[in-house]
């Protein structure tokens, strides 16, 4: 049995991720493919627990805090999910990944990139996506299409300007990871941005 693919999607709330996520388990399902739709935090009991301290908006803590947080939750799901899929063939797609703690962790608290770091190669080895979809909007734009669609959570009541510093986290990495991460321009009409998903599926994870 042939190992699996794993795709992550990234972006900031507001890029369409969640849509284009059940659109791209649609497309790999009708392509014979059987598909795993996980995110994080979350995709496990416990990981799910998390991710509701993490977005309480009552709570307040640590940069530090948040990141430990983020990386217990994500060595829960690889042991629980992600790895045990992909070792069965499936195809993993998940809602963020690592790079979200160092665009939000990194990037948005200011969290020094080297304890990330740590805190990666610690949890998941060399495990890495096979491809990132990074959906980019500004920043207004993003907070335009949330807005009052449900109350903010811990992280949605952030000021304009940390978003700017995730946003360039986010583009710095796309930039270093060239490899496996591919920019979209989320801006664009929901079939344009489709088309392009479809077109860097085909070219980078060839259906066969």
């Amino acid at each position: 049995m042939s190992q699996g693919k794993f795709i992550t999607l990234e972006g900031i709330d507001g890029a369409g991720k969640s849509t284009q996520l059940a659109w791209i388990a649609d497309f790999l399902q009708g392509s014979g493919v059987n598909v795993v739709v996980t995110r994080e935090p979350g995709g496990t009991l416990l990981g799910e627990e998390l991710r509701a301290l993490l977005l309480d908006s009552r709570l307040t803590m640590h940069p530090e805090t948040e990141a430990l947080l983020m990386f217990a939750a994500r060595r829960e799901h690889l042991d629980k999910v992600i790895i045990p899929a992909l070792a069965r063939g499936d195809w993993v797609i998940s809602d963020r990944f690592t790079d979200a703690s160092f665009a939000y962790q990194g990037g948005g608290r200011l969290v020094k990139i080297t304890k990330l770091e740590n805190l990666e190669q610690w949890t998941q080895g060399a495990l890495q996506p096979d491809l990132t979809l990074y959906f980019d909007v500004p920043v207004e734009l993003g907070q335009q299409r949330i807005a009052g669609i449900k109350s903010a959570d811990r992280f949605e009541k952030e000021q304009t300007e940390f978003f700017q510093r995730v946003r360039a986290a986010y583009l710095a990495r796309v930039e270093k990871y060239s490899d496996r991460m591919r920019l979209i321009d989320a801006s664009q009409s929901l079939q344009k941005v489709q088309e392009t998903v479809r077109h860097v599926m085909e070219k980078i994870l060839p259906l066969k």
